[in-house]
């Protein structure tokens, strides 16, 4: 999974979308792309990947599917992409879009009017994971028709492995219903990949915070900004797909039955619960900022406390021991036997009701 990938290059003033004929002529990338096809219905499923991209653009959807999707991981393949998006009637404007690969989640409804281009709705989303430690999230393009369902990523789509499990259990909802409910459990499995790693999250601020109690220093700060980056850059993911999920559960559209709306207000909740966790982590994580600060500025304290009350205990032992090293010629005190131990007799003396005096005022 990639988190930033580089856009194709444009030339500025150049006309909006990506024509189907100019799709082939695009700089691919590194990799090989996977194409799987699964065809299902309420009695049969067939998976089945892609090797002859010609042979299958000519075919049609078997009369036994009721839903067809497909999957393809890597967007390095030009020619298979132009085919797909010839065949499926995809607008010049989504192609963009999901080929530059850093747009913002959004939803985008196209065709079914006087255009005479097929009604379709395009989803943009982000898929997140966890990768050492860090947030790396990967643009996801969904595609939804009335039967068919088309998802594009550049990365490997290891978070649809639940979502094919569903398809093949008979019996089961996904597999009995249309193409819209198939897009929405696509939606719900990217919402709630989010809980685990919030929760991990939530793991890592209650270590870090167990860390600066026992003792700050400067490595902890980093993690602390690292876990806030997180936060943000997790932020910037879930935050659009609230509208997202609100524009498909309010707005009619001829792809979408009144069975997906339905469940879309339990996304729609998910997605709020989300949020609601996303803020309480970032309000943790600025307190942990806060706390390592008091931390260090308490433990600067204790230090420049302890050499203050040094400090004053040598004060007068040094102002003693300033005049009688001054060389000067008649010192009365010189000449006795005594003189010598009664000053170091008067430098503990001081010494001791010092501390004496600091230990009353619970100043140690």
């Amino acid at each position: 999974m990639q988190d930033h990938l580089k856009p194709p290059l444009s030339v500025p003033g150049a006309a909006p979308g990506i024509e189907h004929d100019e799709i082939a002529d695009l700089p691919g990338g590194p990799g090989q792309a996977t194409l799987i096809c699964t065809d299902y219905g309420p009695e049969q499923v067939v998976v089945h990947e892609i090797a002859d991209l010609s042979q299958f653009v000519d075919q049609h959807r078997p009369p036994w599917a009721a839903v067809r999707w497909i999957c393809v991981d890597g967007l390095t393949d030009m020619r298979a992409i132009q085919a797909l998006a010839t065949k499926y009637d995809l607008h010049p404007l989504a192609v963009e879009d999901m080929l530059q690969r850093t747009q913002r989640t959004k939803v985008e409804s196209y065709g079914g009017d006087e255009s005479g281009m097929l009604a379709r709705l395009f989803v943009v989303t982000h898929a997140v994971a966890l990768v050492n430690n860090g947030l790396e999230h990967e643009q996801v393009s969904i595609f939804l028709g009335h039967k068919t369902v088309l998802t594009f990523q550049a990365g490997r789509s290891t978070e649809w492995e639940p979502i094919r499990q569903r398809i093949k259990t008979r019996g089961s909802r996904l597999r009995n219903s249309d193409a819209s409910f198939l897009a929405y459990s696509l939606l719900d499995a990217i919402v709630d990949s989010c809980f685990p790693i919030l929760e991990a999250f939530g793991d890592r601020a209650a270590e870090l915070e167990d860390q600066i109690l026992d003792r700050a220093n400067p490595n902890l700060l980093h993690e602390i900004h690292r876990l806030k980056r997180d936060l943000l850059r997790l932020r910037w993911v879930i935050w659009p797909m609230r509208e997202v999920i609100a524009y498909l559960q309010r707005e009619i559209h001829e792809c979408v039955s009144d069975t997906t709306r339905v469940y879309l207000r339990d996304l729609y909740d998910h997605v709020v619960q989300i949020i609601e966790l996303i803020e309480t982590y970032r309000e943790i994580s600025s307190d942990l900022t806060e706390t390592y600060m008091s931390t260090v500025s308490n433990r600067m304290n204790e230090i420049m406390k302890v050499l203050t009350l040094i400090g004053t205990i040598f004060i007068p032992l040094t102002f003693l021991a300033g005049v009688y090293g001054m060389n000067f010629r008649h010192f009365p005190e010189l000449d006795q036997v005594w003189a010598y131990p009664v000053f170091w007799l008067v430098c503990l003396v001081s010494a001791g009701v010092m501390l004496w005096l600091f230990r009353r005022r619970r100043w140690i």
